[in-house]
């Protein structure tokens, strides 16, 4: 399984760079299933061999950023530790705040300047996920 998600990984970054040259401003986001770094799990070392912090995922990560990409909501609060977006729902990890940021706003460095704010919900609730918002200037 994880193989089909490198896969599907290198083919998005693919698609999205030839939207950008062609002139598209691109913006994308969702569940991406991958937490990016320690401060986005609640227990890094306890799922260092869990699939959806493995090292080759986060690495792919790694290179969206390398490649020009921003992770908005890391990039306006670079040290703030326990904002996650999703819960496992069957150890009542939501309420004990145990979680994982695997729900992102991507952007291409050059729209930074569009970005007025970003931000996680974890109040509401109705999902094991939580929303998320980008607002961005016209």
């Amino acid at each position: 399984m994880a193989a089909q998600k490198l896969e599907f990984y290198a083919a998005f970054l693919d698609f999205i760079e030839a939207r950008m040259r062609a002139g598209r401003t691109v913006i994308f986001c969702g569940d991406v299933n991958t937490a990016h770094c320690p401060i986005d799990i609640a227990r890094p070392k306890e799922n260092a061999k869990s699939p959806g912090f493995l090292p080759e995922e986060r690495a792919v990560l790694d290179t969206w950023l390398e490649r020009g990409w921003v992770d908005t909501f890391r990039h306006a609060n670079p040290d703030v530790a326990g904002a996650y977006t999703w819960w496992n729902q069957q150890f009542n990890a939501r309420a004990r705040n145990v979680g994982w940021r695997i729900d992102y706003f991507f952007v291409h460095e050059s729209f930074l300047p569009r970005m007025q704010g970003v931000g996680i919900e974890p109040s509401v609730l109705g999902s094991d996920h939580c929303p998320i918002w980008l607002d961005i200037a016209e």
